[in-house]
């Protein structure tokens, strides 16, 4: 392999200290900008990267907030940092915790038993008495004394007593509630004696809690029935559009919705009205989310996707038909899968115990226990024989045969002679390899970057590898070639100030408390 030269001055100079001074340490972080170059050294216990925005380091059983250029700004007065919620920095001391911002504004006292936060509200308790920090107006106020209150998603606190729940930021603090259910972003759906609600974000009804029953089903969209009325709802943030409304029985099973009338099934639902209004149907069962299987008395069968038909319902005895890729639709019949088309029509004989999509032309197949593919053509490209298979991705597959795990082609061509003991799909078509608990990495055309002899191996960056041997860290990149060699105690990649940061424990000549100056090399007979 070749070394990078940026560093390699740098790493004699460090090795020539290791080995002349035996009498002073420091903890000390070398900082490179993206092309490896040497820019500065800093001496501090710990540096820690929460953000892109936000630095903290340790020295002297002190946390400081920490400038792009890694100099200190704020003194946080805590003893450790337990989390980080954009904007807001939650630290912990001997009394307790509390919260700074981002930009060294001291917000909350670390003396609070727990912190919660939303945007640019805090909520904050002393026991059973809790306050809310409202960074727009700068103002820390008191809401009440409860048994345990949190701070929702739709930016509400819900405070629970004996008695019963409370939005004490809402309108009506001192309101009591039997019960307050969150269900996302935007609403919560509230019980009262008379019956459900639903609550917006300013903690006002947006419908008046009358209904008998209430289920939130996804994003603003809700099913409800009043007495013997059912209802699909739309919530808006100052008022609910009722969609669609029945006295015809909506049941809502499994995410799937449909309406019968006088007994007998009659209509797919969808989340704010019809779907499918279709004599005839014996039964509707999913295949995904979103999308049907409806199987008519006649024994036709169609798929019902979100809009309406994507195969109109086909006679043959077909069992099921699966939402499909590439304009082939998996189907089973007598127990068996082939692929049919947008028709309806087989295209691909059924005779496969199990089958997947089509992807890049290829879909993995099952016969006789052994995965294999075929093209579009329902030409077998490989054998039958492999214990398991990926989808075929950037014209590889993953494929795992006696134990061993290997690459294809679309010509069924395994790539490398010996195979791993493990392959792993990554980010952007990578490949990490895995033998006798060592990593390695194969690049998205098959090629090799480096075999399996790293305990860990994370792509960072464009042509910016980490590995690690040992307790020791280093940077690669994607020719296989060092740019930092295995020898840091830890590698940080600080993508807000574009540096790189190596976490060294070395013998110096100390000059300044927090930034070292280069190692200065004694002359002979000194």
């Amino acid at each position: 392999m070749n070394y990078h030269p940026n560093w390699i001055a740098t790493f004699a100079c460090s090795l020539f200290l290791f080995l002349q001074l035996t009498d002073i340490y420091g903890q000390t972080y070398e900082v490179f900008d993206q092309n490896l170059k040497l820019k500065s050294r800093l001496e501090y216990d710990q540096i820690s990267i929460l953000g892109e925005s936000v630095r903290i380091s340790t020295s002297n059983n002190e946390i400081k907030l920490l400038s792009k250029e890694y100099k200190p700004f704020v003194h946080l007065k805590a003893e450790r940092v337990i989390g980080y919620n954009q904007p807001w920095i939650i630290i912990e001391g001997p009394k307790g915790k509390g919260v700074f911002h981002e930009y060294g504004e001291d917000i909350l006292l670390p003396e609070y038993d727990d912190i919660q936060t939303f945007y640019t509200l805090i909520l904050a308790n002393k026991g059973n008495q809790y306050w809310i920090y409202d960074h727009s107006s700068r103002n820390t106020s008191p809401i009440g004394s409860f048994d345990h209150a949190v701070m929702a998603r739709n930016g509400q606190v819900i405070a629970k007593t004996d008695q019963g729940y409370y939005l004490p930021l809402s309108i009506n603090p001192n309101h009591l509630y039997s019960e307050i259910i969150e269900v996302n972003d935007n609403f919560l759906i509230s019980k009262e004696d008379s019956g459900f609600g639903l609550i917006n974000r300013d903690g006002d009804y947006i419908l008046q809690p009358i209904i008998d029953h209430i289920v939130h089903v996804e994003g603003n969209f809700f099913y409800a029935f009043d007495g013997n009325q059912y209802m699909l709802i739309r919530a808006r943030e100052g008022k609910v559009d009722i969609t669609y409304t029945s006295y015809h029985k909506i049941t809502l099973e499994d995410g799937m919705m449909l309406e019968y009338i006088h007994g007998k099934l009659r209509r797919v639902m969808k989340n704010d009205g019809i779907l499918l209004d279709q004599t005839g149907m014996e039964k509707v069962f999913s295949v995904g989310k979103k999308h049907y299987n409806v199987l008519l008395k006649d024994n036709r069968i169609g798929l019902l996707g979100p809009n309406g038909w994507i195969i109109n319902p086909v006679a043959g005895n077909i069992e099921t038909i699966l939402l499909g890729a590439e304009s082939l639709f998996p189907a089973k019949k007598s127990n068996l899968f082939g692929f049919v088309n947008q028709s309806g029509a087989w295209v691909i004989e059924n005779k496969y115990q199990e089958v997947r999509n089509f992807k890049d032309g290829m879909a993995a197949v099952k016969i006789e226990g052994g995965w294999g593919f075929l093209n579009k053509e329902g030409i077998k490209v490989t054998s039958s024989g492999f214990d398991q298979v990926s989808d075929f991705n950037n014209s590889l597959a993953v494929i795992k045969k006696n134990g061993k795990y290997n690459l294809i082609d679309q010509n069924g061509n395994m790539l490398f002679f010996e195979g791993f003991d493990r392959i792993t799909s990554a980010v952007e078509n990578y490949f990490i390899t895995e033998n006798n608990n060592l990593y390695g990495l194969i690049a998205p055309n098959g090629k090799e970057i480096v075999e399996p002899k790293f305990q860990e191996l994370r792509r960072e960056d464009l042509n910016r590898i980490l590995v690690r041997t040992g307790n020791k860290y280093g940077i690669i990149d994607e020719n296989g070639d060092y740019l930092l060699p295995v020898y840091y105690k830890s590698i940080t990649f600080d993508s807000g100030s574009d540096q790189i940061l190596a976490e060294d424990q070395y013998q110096f000549f100390q000059s300044e408390p927090e930034i070292l100056q280069a190692p200065i090399k004694k002359k002979k007979g000194e």
